[in-house]
This record gives structure tokens, C-alpha cells and sequence, in this order.
């Protein structure tokens, strides 16, 4: 009976790993809200670890005035820096002031451009 126990315990503890393992997993995916209070279409992301050499974002078709998306980094930013500054490029040509984001914290909380 004993065996029987404690075979049960391991098979237990072993779902509880496997469990685990994926969620770490998932935490890996980085992700980040925009959302666009101004009155035209965000056609674009911009970041920059330095703001000074920005790269593009993929927002697919865009992001509408009023709307807001989830954004999830490439896994190819894996080693770059929490700290990045962003901006918006929007349908009529204006592009938000840069600002600095530390996108490893609160995920959760969208960041509003104008």
C-alpha cells in the first residue's frame, strides 16, 4: 500500500512540473497594450533601445483611432533590454513624442499614444 502511495505522489508531483513548465513557458512571451487616443489610425511602432535607431513594430494593418491591441515581441528581442523607448506613426504623418517603457513590468496596463 505503501508503494501504491507513493506512486501516486510522484505521478502527482510530476503533472504539478509539467504544469509549471508551461506556464514558465508562456511567461516567456512578452507582450505589451497599445492603445490609440488619437483621432487618426497608428500605422506603426517604432522602438529603440537608445532613441536614437528605431525599429519598426509589426501592427499589421494598424491600430484605429479609440481601439487598443495586444503586442507581443518577437523572440528575437530576447537579449535586448527591458528598457526601450517607443512612439507611434499615425495615418496623417504625426508621430507621438518618444518615451522610455521598462516593458519586463506591468505588462498589463496599456500605453496610451496621442
Amino acid at each position: 500500500m505503501s508503494f501504491k502511495r507513493n506512486l501516486l505522489v510522484s505521478a502527482g508531483l510530476f503533472a504539478i512540473g509539467l504544469v509549471a513548465n508551461v506556464a514558465s513557458v508562456s511567461a516567456e512571451q512578452w507582450y505589451f497594450y497599445a492603445r490609440n487616443s488619437s483621432s487618426a489610425t497608428m500605422t506603426n511602432l517604432l522602438v529603440s533601445e537608445t532613441g536614437n535607431n528605431w525599429g519598426a513594430f509589426d501592427i499589421g494593418s494598424g491600430i484605429a483611432s479609440g481601439e487598443q491591441a495586444k503586442l507581443v515581441w518577437d523572440s528575437s528581442t530576447n537579449s535586448e533590454s527591458c528598457n526601450q523607448y517607443i512612439k507611434a506613426v499615425f495615418s496623417d504623418g504625426s508621430e507621438s513624442t518618444p518615451a522610455k517603457f521598462n516593458f519586463c513590468k506591468d505588462l498589463d496596463t496599456p500605453i496610451v499614444f496621442q
